[in-house]
């Protein structure tokens, strides 16, 4: 740009802080003027007149063809955060808006919660755990039949972005890995050093099974009682995605016969009813949606977002565009 543009925050004001602490707002300020403490909630009372850029995030309300007729400087916005659907209308293409994702920068925090899951899986570390805790006595490692991460089979569901980060950080241990993504070809597959399988073929050869697909109206139920009766005895299912994607009544049922381990981030509902036997199960690891960013992982979205800034000025290509034509793929 050939002057200093003005940007406005458009999201809700309590994750600003996190999203930009002060080292990244510094950022922000050496490129753009903006006023921190206005932080758009509601496009109807914002003065839009002059706003260049809107750096988003969670909460932003819908960029509609009436804000942008009040934005005719508007040119770009910036999410500091992953999926833009929300608040991405069609008139923002229309317009021609510069939009751009930290969904790259959220995948990294999800592929390190999986890969840990993964390898705790791999031990059987959560169901020993309950046992050790129950009994208080410690298994044999050397008798036969004990789990290991030694040549285990891990499947991957989904080549999406937490997806492929996760095959990244998989390859230095003595795994084997395989992907199944209906968009993703052999070729595509050989490049990221892993195997293609369809969908029911890596159900049942994988020890380990991690969801990463996105949550589309084509993935809800993905898992369904046929799918999940294909998983071996002993596998362990990991779902970090979405809850959606797996039928949790479906899955329940499996648990509870105790034919397979589960580690559950989402489910659905996102909290299950408090009769729910995934509580209490002792082959099931359950925790609060925490896999994607949290804490000071936030400012690493803000940092992204900054970045996208900071390349608009300089006049270069976003380094993580949003096209229109590839919404429909994206969650």
């Amino acid at each position: 740009m050939t002057q200093r543009p003005r940007a406005m925050f458009a999201m809700a004001s309590r994750y600003v802080p996190g999203l930009f602490p002060a080292a990244v707002l510094d950022r922000v300020r050496a490129v753009a003027d903006l006023d921190p403490d206005v932080v758009v909630e509601d496009f109807a009372e914002a003065r839009l007149a002059e706003v260049d850029v809107l750096i988003t995030g969670w909460g932003c309300p819908p960029i509609t063809a009436e804000v942008l007729a009040r934005a005719p400087r508007l040119r770009a916005a910036f999410h500091a955060a992953g999926g833009v659907k929300v608040h991405v209308t069609e008139a923002c293409w229309d317009r021609g808006l510069r939009i751009t994702s930290a969904a790259d920068a959220n995948a990294l925090p999800v592929a390190e919660f999986s890969l840990a899951a993964i390898l705790f899986a791999g031990k059987d570390a959560f169901r020993e755990r309950e046992s050790y805790r129950g009994h208080r006595t410690p298994g044999d490692p050397a008798s036969g039949g004990e789990p290991g991460n030694y040549g285990a089979r891990v499947g991957v569901i989904g080549a999406s972005r937490t997806g492929r980060r996760l095959i990244e950080l998989l390859r230095p241990f003595d795994l084997r890995v395989a992907v199944t993504d209906p968009f993703l070809d052999r070729d595509g597959a050989a490049a990221l050093g892993v195997e293609l399988l369809e969908l029911p073929e890596l159900l049942a050869v994988s020890d380990i099974v991690t969801v990463q697909a996105p949550d589309l109206p084509e993935t809800r139920n993905l898992l369904n009682t046929a799918e999940l009766a294909l998983l071996r005895d002993g596998a362990t299912l990991v779902n970090t995605a979405r809850g959606a994607l797996v039928n949790t009544a479906a899955l329940t049922r499996e648990l509870v016969k105790g034919r397979i381990s589960a580690v559950l981030d989402v489910t659905e509902p996102e909290v299950p009813p408090v009769d729910s036997p995934l509580w209490t199960l002792p082959n099931v690891f359950l925790t609060p949606h925490l896999a994607g960013s949290r804490g000071n992982e936030l400012a690493r979205l803000g940092a992204s977002a900054v970045r996208e800034l900071e390349l608009f000025v300089a006049g270069r290509p976003a380094a993580y565009p949003v096209h229109r034509a590839e919404l429909a793929r994206l969650a």
